[in-house]
């Protein structure tokens, strides 16, 4: 029977170990060759994996190389191990030297370097079985860098464009206050600082449910300032889901789209309610208000991107969220003119890998 593979995915040819090796311990070892490769194809992890490679197989020694040369070895290194490494690559197939084997390292069908094992007993259908492996833990590992440099890239974007409408009005409030309520204008001049010194702090792309909501009660003790009665507020948060890993800057957004599109327009003004709770496998995260509303069509263009500029905050967190956690973990908007809108979003409990940084 013929076997049908998705592209990148190879069929394995033979055994990662030598016969009657213990499984669980080839499994291992593969899985750690794999994390090694998490940050790619660098020096330090070439010679890393090269001692778990010389060790899963047996070998008198193991190269791994790039497209330049010789990147990382462990044992007995041969001299002519570039060359049998270049004859691989140009091959695109397990060569055999005097008492070595040579397999290129594919990334999908791209060539990205070789693996060299020499000893006078190593099967060329075992070192490219490991080659195929490699190659597929090398690929897994570019998209996920692509991934993160895709996510940091929409953060980076998204600091850029904190409302200056909610600067420059959060601003006037404090400065209405100072003479007559000089000590709540000296409190909201704190409250301000330590906002934005959270938004445009140097940290990574994940924060905690516990820092983002401590940053949106601020956020919103600044509005109520600017808008007195108008503003009700409600933020009710699950204390087990406090240290769930989430994207920075991910509510900021949301609830400034609910007060300046929701509340803003409406004479009477509002009611905007934050919540957070676990959901199964998921922290799930809602952000409603009563106010105006939109059209479900107008609000399915702004996650597109394709909305008024005021919505690009949205469609931002969106494509964050889908980036890091996958398609199905993307902003659920419920609206209608009117009606109100409620913004709900989930993130995973546990995000191996996602630890804030």
């Amino acid at each position: 029977m013929i076997g049908v593979h998705p592209p990148g995915i190879r069929h394995r040819r033979g055994p990662l170990g030598a016969g009657g090796a213990d499984v669980a311990a080839v499994l291992r070892s593969a899985r750690e060759m794999a994390d090694e490769f998490a940050g790619g194809l660098t020096p330090q992890a070439a010679d890393r994996v090269a001692r778990r490679a010389r060790k899963l197989l047996d070998a008198a020694g193991v190269v791994l190389c790039d497209l330049s040369g010789p990147l990382g070895a462990a044992g007995k290194v041969r001299e002519d191990a570039g060359a049998l490494a270049d004859r691989a690559l140009t091959d695109g197939r397990p060569v055999r030297g005097a008492g070595a084997v040579a397999a290129p390292l594919l990334t999908g069908a791209e060539p990205t370097g070789a693996l060299v094992v020499a000893g006078d007993e190593i099967a060329a259908d075992q070192v490219e079985a490991l080659a195929d492996w490699l190659g597929e833990a090398l690929e897994r590992a570019v998209l996920g860098l692509a991934r993160e440099e895709l996510a940091l890239a929409e953060l980076s974007r998204l600091r850029a464009q904190i409302s200056p409408h909610f600067l420059y009005n959060a601003l006037s409030a404090i400065a209405s206050l100072v003479r007559s309520d000089p000590e709540r204008a000296r409190d909201l001049l704190v409250e301000f600082s330590e906002l934005a010194r959270y938004a445009f702090s140097g940290r990574g792309q994940f924060t905690t449910v516990a820092e983002e909501f401590r940053a949106i009660e601020v956020y919103l003790q600044l509005e109520r300032a600017r808008f007195g009665s108008r503003l009700c507020t409600s933020v009710r948060v699950a204390p087990e889901v406090l240290p769930v890993t989430l994207p920075f800057l991910t509510l900021q957004p949301l609830v400034e789209n609910a007060i300046r599109h929701g509340i803003e327009p409406r004479r009477g003004g509002g009611t905007v309610s934050v919540t957070g709770a676990a959901v199964g496998p998921d922290c799930t995260i809602t952000v409603e208000d009563d106010g105006a509303g939109m059209d479900p069509e107008l609000a399915e263009a702004v996650l597109a991107g394709r909305g008024e500029r005021s919505g690009i905050g949205l469609a931002n967190v969106d494509q964050r969220l889908r980036t890091l956690y996958g398609p199905e973990y993307g902003l659920v908007v419920e609206t209608a003119p009117g009606a109100g809108t409620r913004i709900t979003f989930r993130v995973p409990l546990s995000a191996p890998g996602m630890a804030t940084r």
